[in-house]
């Protein structure tokens, strides 16, 4: 039995919004810049760990917190993560974490967080 499927046609022009370079901005969302800043710390953590071939059994271990723990962080699920437990994980890592302040440039609307991996201080 052969299906032939139609597709309809859209005519509709689809509008594209700029990001802001932050989704939870974009989307709404309160404590935008703090949100974008532990999403980024766990993907560094994240990578660490990839990088290293470790198991989550492993990663638990080193990081000091339970293997289900583990398994929330690298899905993303970080609501039972502050920014300073992130920050300790990079420690017992064996990463420096290097907090900089400085005023928010002109023509920005918000001032925000922001975190970078750098190759050394």
């Amino acid at each position: 039995m052969v299906t032939t499927v139609k597709r309809a046609k859209i005519s509709k022009a689809l509008e594209i919004e700029s990001s802001s370079g932050n989704v939870f901005e974009d989307l709404g969302l309160p404590d935008a810049a703090g949100r974008l800043a532990k999403a980024e710390l766990a993907r560094v953590i994240r990578s660490i760990v990839a990088d290293k071939g470790w198991t989550q059994r492993r990663a638990a271990e080193v990081l000091g917190i339970a293997p289900p723990d583990v398994s929330d962080l690298v899905r993303g699920k970080l609501a039972r993560f502050s920014q300073e437990r992130l920050e300790r994980f990079l420690n017992a890592l064996d990463m420096d974490v290097r907090i900089q302040v400085g005023p928010r440039p002109k023509g920005k609307k918000l001032a925000n967080v922001t975190v970078e991996v750098v190759g050394a201080f």
